[in-house]
């Protein structure tokens, strides 16, 4: 069976995880190519699609091609839902790159778009499908960690400011660095631990750099006029059974602890960071233990594909829960938490309240 793929949004996410993964994917075919810009979409299919692939510039004619199965919804936050909300109204599964939405409301949406039009819905958290990911999630799964009750959630740069795009401009993306990287580490954080029941956050969003002029940055100085988000963030989330968690993030931060889409788990039975390699730690026989974990693809096999690079083995288990009707690792409904508490701790900081769920 081969499933008819249209990528909405053909710009460097696109570019660099979603066509490139899919070209690999036995059964996937990119038949359109989306975005506003038409040089874009042009060079999209010459390099991932065939001589009968069509190119837009409005993603609604590209939904009204009957034969299109998926759409990868691969642009700027502000449009996730109302694109992914139309691809499924029109019959398509739909991969939408993260974060699932810019607000709560709006990732809820597309859930309920889900269930009434009865078409899948997964969000691009390719992080999940690194091998030490998969290894942790199998400790935790088994209970090697017992109960997990503190966690920290790191998504850190030190000058790493994206200056391309729409990154810095708070309208289109709903933040900065606690939405964009800092989404995959508290994903990751979530998933290991396995609750999704968040009580409360409270936290800070800062913009200490941002103004500063010829500032030293990965890929050049950023702009102080366009960076309307925030260069770094903080927030502590409890839990409903009383774990917590920190979540750190930041693209600009004077530090050299650095790190990005990486977990550290405390449980009653056990250890684990992914600080050099991913490590486990815990105590045996009265004495404290610390191993290191060989992470050779050939010894990973949790997922199809595990030993592929990360975005790999994230398309392919989702090509694979459409051909055979299956839950995608990631699902929705895991996503939207993740949403709900980076919306609490923008509102959090904003209102220099902490903020209760229902």
């Amino acid at each position: 069976m081969t499933l008819k793929i249209g990528i909405i949004g053909c710009g460097g996410i696109a570019n660099g995880k979603h066509m490139p993964a899919l070209q690999k994917v036995e059964g996937a075919m990119m038949v359109a190519f989306c975005d506003i810009v038409p040089e874009r979409a042009e060079k999209a299919k010459a390099e991932f699609g065939n001589e009968s692939a069509a190119v837009y510039t409005d993603y609604k004619e590209l939904l009204k091609d009957a034969s299109i199965n998926v759409i990868h919804v691969c642009t700027p936050n502000i449009s996730h839902a109302e694109i992914s909300i139309a691809a499924m109204e029109a019959g398509k599964h739909v991969m939408c790159e993260k974060p699932m939405a810019k607000t709560t409301a709006e990732a809820q949406a597309m859930i309920d778009a889900s269930k009434r039009t009865g078409q899948k819905l997964t969000i691009g958290y390719q992080n999940r499908f690194r091998p030490d990911s998969a290894y942790l999630h199998t400790v935790c799964e088994n209970n090697g960690l017992g109960e997990i009750y503190y966690a920290k959630a790191k998504a850190i740069r030190r000058r790493a400011v994206p200056t391309w795009g729409v990154f810095l401009d708070e309208e289109a993306q709903g933040g900065g660095p606690l939405i964009d990287i800092g989404t995959h580490a508290l994903d990751l954080t979530l998933w290991m631990m396995d609750n999704y029941k968040p009580k409360y956050a409270v936290g800070n969003a800062y913009h200490k750099l941002s103004g500063r002029k010829n500032a030293a940055n990965a890929w050049g100085p950023w702009d102080p006029e366009k960076f309307t988000v925030e260069d770094s963030a903080i927030g502590f989330i409890t839990m409903e059974n009383g774990a917590t968690i920190v979540l750190e993030a930041s693209w600009a931060l004077n530090t050299l602890d650095v790190g990005e889409a990486k977990t550290v788990l405390c449980g009653t039975e056990g250890g684990a960071d992914m600080e050099k390699g991913l490590r486990i730690n815990g105590e045996e026989y009265g004495k404290t233990y610390e191993k290191h974990i060989g992470l050779d693809a050939a010894g990973v096999d949790f997922y199809d594909g595990a030993g592929d690079d990360p975005a790999v083995a994230e398309a392919k288990q989702w090509i694979d829960s459409i051909v055979n009707d299956t839950e995608p690792v990631v699902k929705p409904e895991q996503a939207l938490v993740v949403t709900r508490i980076l919306e609490a701790i923008y509102k959090s900081s904003e209102t220099g309240m902490p903020v209760f769920f229902d």
